[in-house]
């Protein structure tokens, strides 16, 4: 067994490292300081670097199904984006018997903070496995593209303008919407920023969107009550960052009569759902993801 996958599957990582991290991918603390932090922690038995690389995305962990699956077919789709970033760029992923006198219903995908990294990729994959059109855009499509690596994304994407990033994931669901191998029926999964981004197409979009799962997301900046899409929420127990927001997001929610079920996963971190760190949990995550999936076919058939 290697060290860093006894990092990632035998030890106990204190939850100091967990909380860094989050602090860290969100660009509170760069990474000089959180690899400093980690230094004062003295697990026993395993090196600063491992315990790192346990919290580091590791993609190379994250393939569920992979793009050869024989029951998918995934290309790269560009589209118009006038009001964002003129151009953009997605990852389409279409279950093989799809066609115009089989269609599908479509879900948007929306990634972290960071691009479109392979996790993501995959979890369009995963969506196409289960009869779903799947359509995930790069925010950093307008820069080349997701960079190979996770700091150099979060460093790209903190340069857009959010509004713009808004504006393309808007231009994406519409297209997906009206492509002519979907149904009328628009869904949206969205983790991290993905999950604040689902929250709030879910308010801009209005009635064009049919279902938001938003994983660990915070509240839209728009009018909770321009909401028209039944919302299925995830979050951390231990995330208090996020958790923060809900209360009064909860509040909003039921004052404006939006019909949403909310989950809380007790014991996990925030990305619990992210199969390539350390954070993942497994049971929690196969949960959630079974419970995203089932509404998506109560609210897309």
């Amino acid at each position: 067994m290697t060290e860093l996958k006894q990092a990632k599957e035998t030890i106990e990582i204190p939850q100091e490292a967990f909380d860094w991290y989050d602090e860290y991918a969100h660009g509170d603390i760069d990474r000089r300081t959180f690899i400093s932090r980690l230094g004062t922690l003295g697990i026993a038995g395993l090196s600063l670097s491992a315990v790192a690389s346990a919290l580091i995305p590791n993609y190379a962990l994250a393939e569920q199904v992979s793009f050869n699956d024989p029951e998918i077919n995934a290309s790269y789709l560009e589209f118009d984006s006038p009001q964002g970033h003129e151009k953009g760029r997605g990852y389409l992923v279409i279950p093989a018997n799809t066609s115009m006198d089989n269609k599908k219903p479509a879900v948007l995908v929306a990634h972290e903070n960071r691009g479109l990294n392979p996790y993501i990729k995959d979890v369009a994959r995963r969506l196409a496995k289960k009869g779903f059109v799947a359509f995930a855009p790069d925010a950093l499509f307008s820069l080349g593209g997701y960079p190979g690596n996770d700091d150099e994304g979060r460093a790209m994407q903190k340069t857009l303008d959010r509004a713009k990033i808004e504006a393309d994931f808007i231009a994406a669901a519409n297209l997906l919407k009206q492509h002519d191998i979907t149904t009328d029926k628009l869904g949206m999964v969205g983790f991290c920023f993905g999950g604040y981004l689902t929250n709030q197409l879910a308010a801009s979009l209005g009635a064009t969107l049919n279902a938001g799962a938003p994983y660990y997301g915070t509240p839209p900046k728009l009018p909770v009550a321009d909401i028209k899409a039944p919302l299925s929420l995830h979050f951390a127990q231990l995330d208090k960052r996020v958790n923060g927001y809900w209360g009064e997001y909860e509040s909003a929610l039921k004052n404006a009569g939006v019909k949403y079920s909310a989950y809380m996963y007790e014991g996990v971190n925030h990305g619990f759902h992210n199969d390539s760190t350390a954070r993942y949990n497994e049971e929690a995550a196969e949960r959630a993801w079974d419970r995203t999936i089932a509404f998506f076919n109560e609210t897309l058939s």
